[in-house]
């Protein structure tokens, strides 16, 4: 109960951050990603204003600890291999950020703007997500089920 006590704050601190900086914006993303045009380093001044708050909590806190505070272990990804599907989705997910100036994170945020925009990209978001889920059952399912 207190990991998710403590998982929503994170959420809820990181959502206003994202609000107050204007980075729900996608006008702002996207005028960070334009860097032949009329570039706006907005962004990246976000982020080096949150390495500056995180960076001294990770080496006098974070680093030394041998396990996580609230877990006997650490979530680490059993395939560590950069494959297809890797590529694939990360692509995907750079080419979306790029053209809707909208992240999945800050889209969350974004949604309690009421912008139909954000609302369209939180759909098509978890139509994506079910898509992928979906196809990638029926293709492990095919390649498990005994050929006949």
């Amino acid at each position: 109960m207190l990991f998710r006590a403590i998982a929503l704050l994170a959420g809820v601190l990181f959502g206003l951050g994202m609000m107050i900086s204007g980075m729900v914006n996608p006008a702002n993303v996207i005028g960070f990603l334009d860097i032949f045009g009329q570039w706006n380093p907005s962004l990246a001044f976000v982020m080096g204003g949150a390495l500056l708050v995180f960076t001294p909590g990770y080496f006098f806190l974070i680093r030394k600890q041998a396990k996580p505070m609230l877990s006997e272990t650490f979530c680490v990804s059993e395939n560590p291999s950069i494959d297809q599907r890797l590529i694939t989705g990360s692509a995907l997910f750079g080419i979306g950020w790029g053209l809707a100036g909208i992240c999945p994170g800050p889209a969350v945020t974004a949604l309690g703007s009421g912008s139909g925009t954000v609302a369209l990209f939180f759909l098509s978001m978890i139509v994506g997500m079910y898509l992928v889920n979906t196809i990638t059952e029926k293709r492990a399912s095919f390649t498990t089920s005994p050929q006949g």
